[in-house]
């Protein structure tokens, strides 16, 4: 039996021995296929996926005091400050639905909003500690997933060139319109994209990595697989610190 068919049993069968997954940050560097795995393990545990992107929409649209400082300072130019999303997430964090746990998304991507999260579940009556986990996937498959894709702009399918490349060269197998790539899409944008996650997250993943929260996955396996090793990974460490 598979780690994701163990864990989802229990809550099918109405069984008192779900694991409490508490709070998971995904780490994975652009083209990891994060979003996939965050996707399927949400749908599994039915955690919300916390992104500091919509927590930020959400505010400036529901016009919230929170929103209505980062409109003003986004209509101005300026950056929203780490100390207004730490309060915006803050308040996400005591809605009902992350009482069992959640993913973060986009957050911590410094090591002062990790320190800042550990400090404010401590303070709060939450029994668990975050656990990182890393999607690791090999630079030269990295590259060739980024710089291979390709969509058709008239039915939006993706192809990539290298893994998945459509019947007749740089045509779509649908509709056959000529295949696009985007902009950014490029070696030197990925380069770039690349120094700027590893200078980001390398100090996020020390923190967690000397506090024994911290674990990587193969992320060249089967999307299946990767999820199963992922949820293997967050039980694991939280059996530990049980």
């Amino acid at each position: 039996m598979s780690s994701a068919t163990s864990l989802r049993k229990p809550a099918e069968e109405g069984g008192s021995t779900v694991l409490h997954p508490g709070p998971i940050l995904l780490l994975g560097a652009p083209g990891a296929g994060k979003g996939t795995q965050a996707k399927q393990i949400v749908e599994l545990w039915r955690i919300p996926q916390i992104s500091t992107g919509d927590i930020l929409r959400s505010n400036v649209a529901r016009g919230t005091e929170l929103g209505k400082t980062a409109k003003e300072l986004m209509q101005s130019g300026q950056l929203v400050s780490d100390t207004l999303v730490e309060q915006m997430v803050a308040a996400r964090l005591t809605e009902p639905d992350t009482e069992n746990g959640y993913m973060l998304d986009g957050f911590p991507r410094t090591l002062g909003q990790a320190q800042w999260l550990d400090e404010y579940l401590t303070e709060h009556p939450n029994p668990y500690p975050v656990i990182a986990v890393n999607i690791k996937v090999s630079y030269t498959q990295l590259l060739r997933r980024i710089t291979g894709r390709r969509s058709c702009p008239a039915c939006q399918r993706i192809y990539n060139v290298y893994l998945q490349p459509p019947c007749v060269d740089s045509l779509c197998d649908v509709d056959q319109t000529p295949l696009t790539q985007r902009a950014d899409d490029t070696e030197s944008v990925f380069v770039e994209r690349m120094r700027a996650y590893e200078s980001l997250t390398a100090p996020v993943v020390d923190h967690y990595h000397t506090q024994g929260r911290f674990v990587e996955v193969d992320g060249d396996q089967p999307v299946e697989e990767i999820t199963s090793s992922i949820i293997a990974a967050v039980q694991r460490l939280r059996n530990a610190k049980a």
